[in-house]
């Protein structure tokens, strides 16, 4: 079983088409949508985690590249430099999928990455730049 976070590029073209339906019912794949935004007539692009076994990633990948979707691994990460953080906790509220949170014993910030999409709202809300991008 493997777990891919990768970017989908549509041309304007493709943006209407059930594109992640054929992923399911033809490639078994689960999917998990961490961020997309579609203009109609010019484009779309779509953040997604796709889970399912090896084989059937591989395949329904080059379906994707077939069908003339660009295809690109999410090939960045959020990390917190925990030497900056000063736990105030800006960043919280901002976060789209819970991946900081206080703790509400130690009223410290945490972060789960397994969670973060690098959607980079908390680097644009943190006062002293603890959360940085890393390639």
């Amino acid at each position: 079983m493997v777990s891919k976070r990768i970017v989908l590029h549509f041309p304007h073209n493709l943006v209407d088409q059930p594109i992640v339906y054929k992923l399911v019912k033809g490639y078994n794949l689960k999917f998990n949508i961490l961020r997309a935004s579609v203009t109609p007539e010019e484009e779309g692009l779509l953040v997604l985690e796709l889970i399912g076994e090896e084989k059937d990633y591989e395949q329904g990948v080059q379906y994707l590249k077939e069908v003339g979707v660009k295809v690109q691994l999410l090939s960045q990460d959020i990390i917190r430099n925990e030497e900056k953080c000063t736990h105030c906790g800006v960043c919280v509220p901002i976060c789209p999928t819970g991946a900081l949170v206080v703790d509400p014993l130690t009223r410290k910030v945490l972060f789960y990455n397994e969670k973060c999409i690098a959607c980079e709202l908390c680097i644009k809300a943190c006062p002293v730049r603890a959360m940085e991008v890393h390639f």
